[in-house]
């Protein structure tokens, strides 16, 4: 039996004290004898809890920043109604926070044999699965005095995806690939490899575009036009080691590889080119190969989203063998990684030519802004030290930079809020060069 705060006060101002023993209470309560009567009778009315029968529908996925509504369904197959308060508990990270305790918690009257519905909203703060904790439940008798209580499970998973918020710049970049692929009045002449059409030749023309055994057969000049080619295989690989855990703003680096890796598939599976994904540090962490464009989003934000950084060291050996074997044939390997100089020197420089001697190399790393903002300091003492560690810092990275150039491989270093755009041009320009 659980007493109510109601029967406690009716208890602490009684005048005929006796004892009654409660089962969820350490030791003996004092109550008046009509009280205890009372308190007895309303516990008997309350409706039994433990005989509830409970299920759940609504939400299983919601993007990070969105919100979810997962529906209880409480039966109550007694003869008696059921007057109750229902804490439906989720992880913290399900709530935004300080709304947990008025997001989660019910008021609940259910006629005998029959059901109610209550639903509850989540907003997750991280991504991941969140899996439904425990149902409690908390009969009140007619009185109020007393109540019963008891504590259901009822299985329920929410998976929150990434929030993909570099999608605002997918119209642009879709722009940019279709004047690159001759579909817009403006024509990229002379770029790419595959042949596209023969045109007349106009002032400014390449003249090794020109086609003279076209010329010939006509009065006019003709050149040749290329389109950007099709079908090529880009395997974007994301770093899920140690590095990646580091916050840039309100989101580990991980976060924002996810994001410019999300907007690099979306525009390259609508150039008509092959994406897959890897993530890996000292093992394969999820892997997403073989989609069509129309599952190819779907199927990486599912991969994505329980993915959480590892705090060990990446074996740049392994990914180095793992994205060989998942590409044997010439690709665009887009590797999604740090640019520190201890993980990139002793770890994958010494491998790198395995992967520039047969595919493309792309690598995209997440810059700190605060590096930045601390650079252009000035005025202080402080604010001086700050700069040249800022600048230390920055000339690390240029120098680490300049070393994977060296090597053939084309560097990305951007801001959480600029590296899915730079990365999306950076592929435009390889596209456009033929390098695919």
């Amino acid at each position: 039996m659980a007493l109510t705060g109601r029967a406690a006060l009716l208890a602490a101002l009684g005048s005929l004290p006796v004892g009654i023993w409660a089962p969820d209470w350490t030791g003996v309560l004092a109550v008046d004898g009509a009280l205890a009567v009372a308190c007895a009778c309303d516990y008997a009315l309350a409706a039994p809890v433990r005989r509830l029968r409970l299920s759940r529908s609504g939400d299983t996925s919601v993007r990070l920043g969105e919100t979810a509504d997962v529906t209880l369904t409480v039966t109550n197959p007694s003869h008696r109604p059921l007057r109750a308060r229902l804490r439906d508990a989720w992880p913290p990270s399900s709530w935004q926070p300080g709304t947990e305790a008025t997001a989660s918690r019910h008021p609940l009257t259910v006629p005998p044999g029959e059901r109610r519905r209550l639903t509850t909203r989540l907003r997750p703060t991280r991504r991941g699965d969140r899996q439904a904790d425990r149902v409690t439940i908390r009969s009140y008798g007619p009185l109020g005095l007393a109540a019963r209580q008891a504590t259901h499970k009822v299985p329920w998973t929410v998976r929150v995806l990434p929030p993909f918020t570099s999608r605002k710049h997918l119209p642009s970049k879709l722009a940019r690939l279709r004047e690159l692929d001759g579909r817009t009045s403006v024509l990229a002449r002379g770029e790419g490899t595959e042949f596209d059409s023969l045109r007349e030749y106009v002032p400014g023309d390449d003249t090794r575009s020109i086609d003279w055994r076209a010329t010939a057969r006509q009065t006019a000049v003709a050149v040749r036009t290329w389109r950007p080619e099709r079908d090529r295989h880009i395997l974007i690989v994301l770093d899920t080691g140690r590095t990646s855990a580091g916050r840039v703003g309100d989101a580990p680096r991980l976060d924002s590889a996810m994001d410019a890796a999300l907007l690099l598939a979306a525009l390259a599976s609508r150039a008509g080119d092959r994406v897959d994904l890897l993530a890996y540090d000292r093992r394969v962490r999820t892997s997403v190969q073989g989609r069509t464009s129309v599952d190819l989003l779907p199927s990486l934000v599912n991969a994505m989203a329980p993915l959480e950084p590892e705090l060990v060291e990446t074996d740049a050996r392994g990914l180095t063998a793992t994205v060989l074997r998942t590409a044997p044939r010439r690709s665009l390997v887009v590797l999604l990684t740090t640019l520190d100089a201890a993980p990139i020197e002793e770890g994958l420089l010494p491998v790198l030519p395995r992967l520039t001697q047969r595919h493309t190399v792309l690598l995209a790393s997440v810059a700190d802004p605060h590096v930045a903002r601390m650079s252009a300091s000035r005025g202080t003492t402080d604010s001086v030290y700050e700069a040249a560690a800022a600048a230390q810092a920055q000339e690390e990275r240029r120098r680490i930079a300049d070393q994977l150039r060296h090597h053939g491989v084309t560097v990305v270093d951007a801001t959480p809020e600029d590296l899915a755009p730079a990365l999306s041009d950076a592929y435009l320009a390889l596209k456009s060069a033929g390098r695919l």
